[in-house]
């Protein structure tokens, strides 16, 4: 006899992008299984036969979320842009309106890892840091790399890039935070 599948059936995968939708425009921090099944056409039985539970079905929308962040890592090679090009193609990418709602799951997902890492929130927070600074380690020379002024560099514009998105997610001042990034790409290419 095979062995039970364990790639997700039809229906689950259309559910999980359905919810996926819902979560964007809604947030996750007060997911409520009756009124998300209610808006994507299933019930609540529906969602936990399938999910298992309100954690896995949250393990899997941040998985989900995760999945588009990772795909813009993918496509992009930093490397011929050194690391103060990369941090602003970084945030041309972070800045765009069209990926506000699902930058506002990764705030939401990253402060609430740091709050319970037992939860379905797990290891949310030190995995995108280790996504980000491995996209900016890539964006320097392999020499720098390896140096301890390397790693603060890329630390520095990871720190630049999540403080301009806090920044910007808040106040909408998207001039302001523009400019400071600019300085900060600035100050990167000086020597030191």
């Amino acid at each position: 006899m095979p062995p039970p599948s364990t790639s997700p059936s039809a229906r689950e995968t259309e559910l999980l992008e359905l919810a996926y939708e819902w979560t964007l425009e809604h947030g996750l921090s007060d997911l409520s299984l009756r009124p998300l099944a209610a808006a994507i056409g299933s019930s609540p039985r529906v969602l936990l036969f399938l999910f298992g539970s309100k954690e896995e079905l949250v393990r899997r929308l941040l998985a989900r979320a995760r999945e588009d962040e990772l795909a813009w890592l993918r496509s992009h090679e930093p490397a011929t842009r050194g690391l103060a090009g990369t941090l602003v193609e970084t945030w041309a990418w972070l800045a765009d309106p069209a990926h506000d709602a699902l930058l506002r799951i990764w705030v939401e997902a990253y402060a609430r890892s740091l709050v319970d890492p037992t939860g379905p929130w797990g290891d949310f927070a030190r995995t995108t840091v280790e996504d980000w600074i491995g996209l900016l380690a890539r964006a320097q020379p392999a020499s720098e790399r390896r140096t301890a002024r390397g790693r603060n560099r890329r630390t520095l514009a990871l720190a630049v890039l999540r403080g301009g998105l806090l920044d910007l997610l808040a106040t909408g001042d998207r001039a302001r935070v523009d400019a400071a990034v600019r300085v900060a790409a600035a100050e990167l290419e000086l020597p030191g």
